[in-house]
């Protein structure tokens, strides 16, 4: 089989794609034939080794993992003896490191289900760390209730999109920040109120919100709380900066700061919940949510599809189609 694969740290123009050798089914594991995948920016945050304090558990001078790519969606090509949740030939959708090959392993009991009828396996393959993320941020760590009022910066991101349309989904009033050409898109997934960056400051404005959810990471601390309510909740998605500890300096000022304010401030990483797979899977089938995919390149073009997520203008999902 074919697959990409990096050796060292840097741009782009590290990753590979190789032959390589068709991987294992144990007796709990199943084989997904992947059909499309999914960039985040995990797979270039992980691509360069960055931030450097990364590398403590990553490997210091090069990559112990030399495989990138979290999401896909395929069809099942085997299964082990003591699999009885999939069968060959079920299209799943799945979280699994080195989705960027033609094939995959991984137990039947991990981050795996049933591909949603109405979605393609493209679309399938731009849900599981995206819309994971914006869901696990908004219901459980957010705790968004019915009547709410939420922000989404970044609302026409990976995660942004998805926030937007779960967020009304929660029934909560959503305000989505974005670029002037994002405006009509956001709108048109079911934002109530739309701000336009480049013509008004979101931390100036004089509404108060009940749970922030920070995916550019582009404003003080100071600023964003003073957006939120009393006991408001701020969540830290991403940030800014090099060096050390890069986007995670902003994090980390976040959770010092947290136990000496009412307000919550809030840092996670996803993880693969089946139960929160399944809740995504009841959206996506009663059509509240819809994924929303940029642009698709082939395997053989997964460089240049980091570089274009890593430009930072990707309007949804960046696909990769195998």
């Amino acid at each position: 089989m074919k697959g990409i694969r990096y050796y060292a740290y840097g741009s782009s123009d590290v990753l590979t794609l190789e032959d390589l050798e068709m991987p294992a089914v144990g007796a709990d594991d199943v084989l997904v034939r992947v059909r499309a995948a999914s960039v985040n920016p995990l797979d270039w945050h992980m691509m360069r080794g960055s931030p450097y304090i990364t590398r403590a558990q990553g490997g210091l001078a090069r990559p112990k993992a030399n495989t990138l790519g979290y999401d896909l969606a395929g069809q099942v090509e085997a299964v082990g003896s003591n699999v009885t949740t999939l069968e060959v030939g079920d299209e799943v959708f799945a979280l699994q490191q080195g989705a960027f090959a033609e094939y995959v392993t991984m137990r039947h009991d991990a981050g795996v289900l049933k591909k949603p009828a109405s979605l393609t396996l493209e679309q399938a393959a731009s849900v599981p760390v995206a819309a994971l993320t914006a869901y696990q941020a908004l219901r459980h760590h957010g705790r968004l209730q019915p009547g709410q009022r939420l922000l989404v910066n970044g609302a026409a991101g990976g995660v942004g999109t998805f926030a937007v349309q779960i967020g009304k989904a929660l029934g909560a009033e959503v305000t989505g920040v974005c670029s002037s050409r994002n405006v009509e898109l956001v709108r048109d997934l079911g934002a109530d109120h739309v701000i336009d960056y480049t013509t008004a400051d979101f931390t100036r404005g004089g509404r108060r919100y009940d749970l922030l959810l920070d995916n550019v990471g582009n404003h003080p601390l100071l600023a964003c709380r003073r957006m939120l309510t009393p006991r408001g909740t701020l969540i830290l998605n991403s940030g800014t900066g090099d060096g050390l500890l890069g986007p995670l300096a902003r994090v980390l000022r976040g959770l010092a700061l947290s136990p000496f304010v009412r307000q919550r401030l809030v840092f996670f990483v996803a993880s693969p919940n089946r139960d929160d797979l399944a809740a995504l899977c009841d959206l996506f089938e009663s059509g509240k949510v819809t994924p929303v995919l940029d642009r698709t390149y082939p395997l053989s073009e997964v460089p240049e599809a980091i570089s274009y997520l890593e430009g930072g203008h990707a309007r949804g999902k960046v696909i990769i189609t195998v």
